[in-house]
């Protein structure tokens, strides 16, 4: 995507797959680079070697779900990273459930990862500030944040998803006088690794084909078509805008067909 992000590091949080992915490959390829937040495995180890090729790309191995983790994530994004000015926090799983089959470990793993996010946040933010140059994040919401959807019943995660879209709002207004803009995404049906978890790999085009009607622009969503949104977000093209929650989903928010 021809977008000038030249000297600039972004940092994601969930960046090893999916829309997290993309946007670091995009941002990237306009000449920025980009740091890993993930588990430790061949799956960071493999999309940090995939970016290396064009640009420079760091790993930082965390367990979101492993408070001692995040927090040694913390340490080394402030010691090795407090020149980042951009940040998108894309990490996230899926995994729809009756509200009463819950259990509370289901809703401690939302909790969880959420809490992680807001500190790994906190320390990006610290070092923006420090670095004295502004910035930007975008937070992936979600669809499931403004509305619920039968054939997905998905409480605990809707409810985390409406938080991040609170602290878009709270941070948009906190962090604007530090020249640093805060957005998120609302995505719908995105074919991405969270949904390749929620159906077995032997269904996964059938559901999405049969999800494809909810929406009706007539198809799920791509990584590249919620990249194109973040980084637009990131880029100083949406200079103006800040406390943004982009609905890129196919139209569901608009109606139905």
């Amino acid at each position: 995507m021809a977008t000038d992000f030249e000297g600039r590091k972004l940092v994601v949080i969930g960046g090893a797959s999916g829309m997290g992915l993309q946007t670091a490959d995009n941002v990237i390829a306009g000449g920025g680079s980009a740091v890993i937040v993930g588990r430790a495995g061949q799956k960071l180890d493999d999309a940090v070697a995939a970016l290396s090729r064009s640009g420079s790309a760091w790993a930082v191995e965390a367990d979101l779900a492993d408070q001692d983790q995040v927090v040694e994530a913390q340490k080394q994004l402030a010691e090795d990273h407090p020149d980042a000015t951009l940040l998108v926090n894309a990490a996230g799983f899926f995994k729809p459930k009756p509200f009463l089959d819950h259990e509370v470990a289901d809703y401690d793993a939302y909790h969880d990862l959420n809490r992680a996010t807001f500190l790994l946040t906190q320390t990006i933010v610290r070092g923006m500030v420090a670095y004295g140059q502004g910035g930007a994040i975008v937070n992936v919401g979600s669809m499931w944040a403004h509305q619920a959807l039968a054939v997905t019943p998905s409480s605990a995660y809707s409810m985390a998803k409406a938080g991040l879209h609170a602290l878009t709002h709270n941070l948009a207004i906190e962090l604007a006088g530090e020249g640093i803009r805060v957005n998120a995404v609302a995505p719908a049906v995105t074919r991405t690794p969270l949904f390749e978890k929620v159906f077995p790999a032997d269904q996964l085009d059938a559901a999405m084909d049969q999800l494809s009607g909810l929406h009706p622009l007539g198809r799920v969503g791509t990584p590249q078509d919620l990249a194109s949104a973040i980084v637009f977000l990131l880029s100083d093209a949406s200079s103006w805008t800040t406390g943004a929650i982009l609905n890129v989903d196919g139209g569901v928010m608009a109606g139905r067909n």
